[in-house]
C-alpha cells in the first residue's frame, strides 16, 4: 500500500467524530469491544465493530485477542507521524513568519 493510500485511510478514519471519541476512550487503557459498547450506549455492537475495523485498517487501533475477548489498543505512532509530516513543519513555518513580522514591526 502506498503512503498516499495509508494517509487517505488515516484521515478518513479521523474525519468521523465518533471514531475520534472512540480513540479518546482508548487513550488511558485498552478496552475490549464489549467495554467500548458500554461507553457508547446509543450504539449497537455491530456499529462499534464497524468503526473499530476502520480504525484498525487505518493503523490507529491494534487488536489483541485473548481467548474470546478482543482488546483494542490505541496506536499512537500514526499521530507521531502526522505531527512529523504535517503539524511540526507547518507550525515551524508559521512561527518563522510571525517572528519575521515581529522583527519588521519592532523598532
Amino acid at each position: 500500500m502506498s503512503s498516499d493510500d495509508q494517509d487517505e485511510r488515516l484521515f478518513k478514519a479521523l474525519a468521523n467524530g465518533l471514531r475520534r471519541r472512540m480513540l479518546d476512550a482508548l487513550k488511558a487503557d485498552p478496552l475490549t469491544t464489549g467495554m467500548m459498547v458500554e461507553k457508547f450506549p446509543g450504539l449497537d455492537r455491530c456499529t462499534i465493530m464497524q468503526h473499530l475495523k476502520v480504525l484498525e485498517e487505518a493503523g490507529l487501533v491494534i487488536v489483541e485477542r485473548r481467548g474470546r475477548e478482543r482488546w483494542n489498543h490505541l496506536n499512537a505512532l500514526p499521530f507521531r507521524d502526522i505531527h512529523a509530516r504535517w503539524i511540526g513543519p507547518y507550525a515551524a513555518l508559521a512561527a518563522e513568519g510571525l517572528a519575521g513580522l515581529r522583527d519588521r514591526l519592532e523598532p
